[in-house]
């Protein structure tokens, strides 16, 4: 029998929250693990190497935006993505199919796939499951997704079933399509549940995705409108039904308190844009929330962001110093927070992994609970829903 690509153990539970090693071609990683985002084989701004020193073991690629620049052939011919942008451990590329739903009218979906023009030149692409997969095959990541099919959650029932459906019927032409070939024996495949936020469709999908042997599983669909209360609701529901031996994934989501919320509730994986994203327009994490640098309090402080942080930004300059880089206009100050809102996501997720080892994670998630103040959620729903409208999702 053919050894999997990857290996997962759990080393450690506490409730819900679990510990755990994957194990790819690439090396391996600690969970529960936060993905930085590298979209285009790049973390915005940050060498590879600060990257690694900042704690990262696992980054992310998107196989819709390789695909289209600089190719999939070109990624392969350089000898695979691990080569070509000089990151040496593992990877997981996301298939595009998130990407088609946040394009709006740029897209058209069918059974077949997905019909997009590029937001490049206006080109004409499609999309099918089998095509899908055939580009993650040829980048070359360890872990690669199925092509799915994401709906605003908030969606009316009949267009939140469809797309389930479809899902469903794409993930067994991956699943067929990656099983028939030999990167079947060095690629993990992740399979995808949706359903919105509607309990039942949850449940249907849950089954039905569990039911196809993949390497791991995901929760999509999620951090695009709905609730909080919502996400952490379809969050637990999802992995109450979820193989204990095989790697969680909730994609999207990185907010700190989502991220504390969501390994309570049994999450072994995340990738998110938004700690790098938020960084360039200078709001930053603090124990005490996110902060915007920018701020006129910070204009005579000459002690760190952090002072818990051991971070090169808060070990070496002032929030001072910070704010005076972002009024500039500096391309310093987008660096420096970057490293700054990864290296407190990736030290959350450290001291997460110490306390569910040491069966004090409740203590852990109260303590940071308690002192973390979230963003305003009624502003955050009223931008989620402004986007999705902009996009006639």
């Amino acid at each position: 029998m053919t050894a999997p690509p990857i290996s997962f153990k759990l080393t450690a539970t506490d409730g819900a929250a679990r510990r755990g090693q994957i194990i790819t071609p690439h090396g391996s990683a600690q969970t529960p693990l936060f993905m930085p985002v590298a979209t285009q084989a790049t973390v915005k701004g940050l060498t590879f190497e600060e990257v690694r020193g900042l704690g990262a073991e696992t980054v992310l690629s998107n196989a819709y935006h390789l695909y289209l620049r600089p190719g999939v052939q070109r990624v392969h011919d350089a000898g695979g993505l691990h080569e070509f942008m000089g990151w040496h451990g593992p990877i997981l590329t996301d298939s595009g199919g998130y990407q088609a739903f946040s394009m709006g009218s740029l897209r058209r979906v069918t059974d077949e796939g997905i019909a997009f023009q590029s937001h490049i030149d206006g080109s004409r692409h499609f999309f099918t499951p089998e095509s899908a997969i055939a580009n993650q095959h040829g980048i070359g990541a360890d872990i690669i997704m199925c092509f799915d099919q994401c709906v605003f959650s908030a969606g009316d029932p009949g267009s939140v079933r469809e797309a389930m459906e479809r899902t469903h019927r794409w993930a067994v032409q991956c699943y067929d399509t990656h099983s028939a070939s030999p990167y079947a024996q060095r690629q993990a495949l992740f399979g995808i549940v949706q359903g919105g936020t509607l309990p039942e469709l949850r449940a249907e999908s849950t089954d039905f995705i569990t039911s196809i042997p993949f390497d791991g599983y995901a929760i999509g669909g999620l951090a695009v409108g709905e609730t909080k209360a919502e996400m952490h609701d379809v969050t637990q529901q999802v992995c109450a039904g979820l193989p204990s031996d095989k790697p969680r994934y909730l994609m999207g989501v990185g907010s700190p308190e989502d991220l504390v919320n969501s390994v309570a509730l049994g999450v072994d994986m995340f990738d998110c844009v938004l700690p790098t994203r938020v960084a360039r327009n200078g709001a930053l994490f603090t124990p005490a929330g996110r902060v915007n640098i920018a701020n006129s309090r910070y204009a005579e402080d000459d002690n760190p962001l952090d002072d818990t942080c051991d971070c090169y930004a808060c070990a070496n300059y002032s929030a001072s110093y910070l704010r005076h880089l972002f009024k500039a206009r500096e391309m310093l100050g987008p660096r420096l927070g970057s490293i700054h809102n990864l290296r407190f996501i990736l030290r959350l997720m450290a001291d997460m992994r110490a306390a569910i080892a040491a069966g004090r994670f409740d203590r852990f998630r109260a303590d940071f609970l308690a002192a973390y103040r979230p963003t305003n959620e009624s502003r955050r729903q009223t931008q989620k829903h402004r986007w999705v409208a902009e996009r006639g999702a």
